[in-house]
């Protein structure tokens, strides 16, 4: 899942919400550097990660990109779950998108100081642009996308490319995201309290 995602299943601290993001910036050996409650959350990323990419739905929607193009379907439906997720917000989120959205840049803010060096090298643009807020367009999908295919060393035509597929299944891709954001909600909380309990969490989909 992509980062509005990841806030939005880790609203309930600034701190949590810190630790989501940083599940994309911090080595797995290096995670107990931080405090508990950023830590869990750096895992429980990896967790969602994991079930996203396994999930059924996921699978499928990756199978209709061109052959090509595959390889990196699972960015560009990562970007475009947090526009449904923008569309759709007062059905999983009682806080608004934008005051979420904000609450988080702040957060970040605050704990610039612990911030891994990449990450704190993206933060003025991150919140400048307003990467999170612009995922409530189709357009702000393929901004996203494009912004992203330019760190690639190679092949980042092929990521751009796979707007084409995404437009082309647009609507099947969209009823699967109905049909798997409340699974992946129920998955998080669930692993979230086995963390919270110190018990060795599982990641399959049962």
């Amino acid at each position: 899942m992509n980062y509005l995602a990841h806030i939005t299943l880790a609203r309930h601290s600034d701190a949590a919400m810190v630790g989501a993001m940083l599940g994309d910036f911090v080595k797995a050996n290096d995670v107990h550097d931080y405090p508990p409650d950023i830590a869990r959350e750096i895992t429980l990323h990896r967790l969602i990660d994991s079930y996203t990419d396994s999930h059924p739905t996921v699978v499928a929607a990756r199978e209709l990109f061109g052959a090509g193009r595959r390889r990196y379907a699972g960015i560009v439906l990562d970007v475009f779950y947090d526009h449904m997720l923008s569309r759709e917000w007062a059905r999983y989120c009682d806080i608004p998108r934008d005051a979420l959205i904000a609450q988080f840049y702040g957060a970040l803010t605050a704990h610039e100081a612990i911030l891994p060096a990449r990450l704190r090298e993206m933060l003025p643009y991150l919140i400048r642009q307003d990467w999170l807020g612009g995922y409530a367009t189709f357009e702000g999908v393929a901004e996203t996308v494009a912004r992203v295919s330019r760190r690639l060393s190679r092949n980042g035509h092929l990521l751009r490319e796979g707007i084409d597929d995404l437009v082309l299944h647009r609507d099947a891709i969209a009823r699967g995201f109905d049909q798997f954001f409340p699974d992946l909600v129920a998955f998080a909380t669930m692993r979230r309290t086995e963390l919270a309990a110190g018990h060795q969490p599982v990641t399959s989909l049962s």
